[in-house]
């Protein structure tokens, strides 16, 4: 039951592509939705992942602006670091000096940033027929929702696999109580003994996500046996 329910969502994703295909205006966003997505009972192994990160000015998309976006591929498991991408995004935001604190980019840099519209259809091109991972779904989803809106009048439907999910419900899955910094990027990383990462970078922060998902991946049972519909949001 648990099961048909994932794949009747995932294949509402499908649906919902389809659909939007019908109303894209011609360009980016439209050659993104002209690609389908990997079907649910697609082995893991198999699926063409796309690790995302977005670096903002805030948490809220509603009056916060896009920073930076790095991502990097994964395909048959394996991490393809030729793909790589990062790039700095063209903002009329003021930066406070907490953010420059944490993400290390600064007005001179932000100022010679890349346009949002360039950024925005590099990562769709990207992304045309993967799977988006992400960890902590609501940030890159609810920038890119407002990136789209605004370049293009309409939102795309994306399937996600969210990292922190992924952990949540096997702490959930014990019943008790738990600390919920367990779910921050660097201590799961930590727990899976893989190397600390410099943080607060887009790409960095894109590839310690890609690595995590293999490690959590691995970690589980009839590994082997995963399929898209066991880790899709």
């Amino acid at each position: 039951m648990v099961l048909s329910a994932f794949i009747h969502h995932l294949a509402g994703y499908e649906a919902k592509r389809k659909r939007l295909l019908t109303k894209a205006p011609e360009g980016p966003l439209k050659d993104f939705l002209s690609v389908p997505f990997p079907a649910p009972e697609t082995p893991i192994n198999q699926v063409p992942i796309l690790a995302l990160d977005f670096e903002t000015t805030g948490l809220d998309a509603n009056v916060d602006q896009l920073l930076s976006a790095g991502f990097v591929t994964i395909e048959n498991e394996q991490i393809k670091l030729n793909s790589c991408y990062h790039q700095i995004i063209k903002t009329t935001a003021q930066l406070k000096e907490s953010n420059v604190i944490i993400h290390h980019i600064t007005d001179e840099q932000k100022d010679q940033g890349e346009a949002l519209a360039t950024v925005i259809e590099t990562l769709l091109r990207a992304l045309a027929g993967k799977v988006m991972l992400v960890h902590f779904a609501r940030i890159e989803r609810q920038f890119l929702t407002k990136a789209c809106l605004e370049l293009y009048g309409m939102a795309p439907v994306f399937p996600i696999i969210d990292t922190l999910v992924i952990a949540k419900r096997q702490l959930d899955k014990r019943d008790v109580a738990y600390d919920p910094s367990e779910l921050r990027l660097p201590n799961l990383r930590h727990q899976y003994a893989l190397p600390e990462h410099h943080g607060h970078n887009a790409l960095n922060d894109a590839i310690a996500t890609a690595e995590l998902l293999l490690a959590q991946i691995n970690n589980k049972p009839k590994a082997d046996k995963i399929q898209l519909s066991d880790l899709i949001l």
